[in-house]
């Protein structure tokens, strides 16, 4: 917490990079990483803030994709206090990388199919 009773700036970070590995952890990347060693490097990430956060305090964060492009795709997280508040917009763009060759790599059919059952869901 900061001074004034509010959730410190950096906790938002962990909270978004919280939500990010468990979205890439539900559409098979974490998998895909440990039997391949192709997973995702973190391209861009960043923090709209638009509420204050205070402790103590339940959080809710809802993660959607915004883009599929050839190599990359684009996470957008929603942070909503336990009144329902939207608190924070965080924006990710994820790149699948090959870690054999240390090169980007297209997203494989397997994951955009995933993606889009789950974005299907919601």
């Amino acid at each position: 917490m900061d001074l004034f009773g509010h959730i410190n700036n950096v906790m938002y970070a962990k909270y978004i990079q919280s939500a990010r590995v468990n979205f890439v952890e539900k559409i098979g990347i974490m998998k895909m990483l440990e039997e391949d060693k192709v997973g995702f490097m973190l391209a861009s990430s960043a923090l709209e803030y638009k509420k204050p956060l205070y402790y103590p305090d339940n959080i809710r964060i809802e993660t959607t994709v915004s883009f599929i492009k050839n190599t990359s795709f684009g996470l957008q997280h929603q942070i909503f206090s336990g009144k329902g508040e939207l608190s924070t917009i965080g924006t990710d763009i994820l790149v699948m990388y090959d870690f054999n060759t240390n090169q980007k790599t297209p997203v494989p059919e397997q994951i955009k199919a995933e993606i889009i059952r789950l974005e299907g869901d919601n």
